[in-house]
């Protein structure tokens, strides 16, 4: 079973709790993200869970899917007015229900499924185990502008360490993305998780590493936080560069939000 199927549940779920008595209005809010409302990342979360659906159950309905988004965008209509119209311009708490109604299907989907399993998605080809993360990684990272926005503070899992791994993982990504050359030393990476616990990536090094909590340094390579607003430690000109621009996430090159940009409210 892959348990990060489960981690998304989860962390849906913290979410939908969130906003489950939310009213039109506070779903209608601007957050700190690009201007989007909660009903914006709550419709971007929902589109791409059902394509997630499409790439375990029907690949040649995901294939059509992201050809007419392409075809869509291709024609000057962005992303999200796309999405707002294959969903019909759902909104509110109608919305909420459809959302974690496919969240619970997509974990129950990918619960079973072969860890090793190739899918199609807009980028290249994922496993079913780094796929399930990366929506994991979504949520977690989208639903940062809603607890901030709305003055809540999230409890944080363990499960996160799925969030800082893809972030570990995704050091050369970061450079290969922008065309750039990729530093040939790896900084070492300690981090401490929720619970206390320490988790530790490549090999110890007192010229290159970066320090910190654990949630920090997802907040950094989710770009949900630069790094000057978070308690690292960053030691070594190529950890400084790369936790300057970090990304683990597909798509072009995205920078991170300008310092003191994003943060909880309240």
């Amino acid at each position: 079973m892959l348990e990060q199927a489960e981690d998304f549940r989860a962390e849906s779920r913290g979410l939908h709790a969130l906003l489950a008595d939310a009213t039109d209005a506070q779903m209608a809010q601007e957050t700190q993200f690009k201007g989007w409302t909660i009903d914006t990342v709550v419709q971007h979360l929902h589109f791409f869970n059902l394509a997630a659906e499409m790439a375990l159950v029907d690949e040649p309905a995901l294939l059509a899917l992201f050809a007419d988004l392409k075809a869509a965008r291709e024609s000057g209509e962005t992303t999200i007015a796309y999405t707002d119209r294959y969903l019909e311009g759902l909104k509110g708490q109608a919305l909420l229900k459809a959302w974690i109604e496919t969240c619970e299907k997509v974990a129950d989907l990918f619960a079973p499924a072969d860890p090793k399993a190739r899918l199609k998605w807009a980028g290249p080809d994922m496993s079913a185990r780094s796929f399930i993360t990366a929506r994991l990684m979504e949520t977690w990272a989208h639903g940062q502008e809603v607890y901030d926005i709305l003055g809540a503070e999230r409890t944080e899992h363990d499960y996160i360490r799925n969030i800082a791994m893809l972030g570990v993982n995704t050091f050369g990504w970061t450079f290969v993305n922008r065309k750039e050359p990729v530093p040939e030393t790896k900084p070492y990476i300690r981090l401490t998780a929720p619970s206390g616990e320490i988790w530790e990536w490549n090999e110890p090094s007192d010229a290159e590493r970066v320090e910190g909590p654990a949630v920090a340094f997802c907040q950094v390579v989710a770009q949900t936080r630069n790094i000057a607003d978070v308690d690292l430690s960053v030691t070594g000109p190529v950890a400084a560069e790369w936790m300057a621009k970090a990304q683990c996430f597909a798509g072009p090159p995205n920078d991170p939000p300008a310092p003191g940009t994003r943060f909880r409210v309240g």
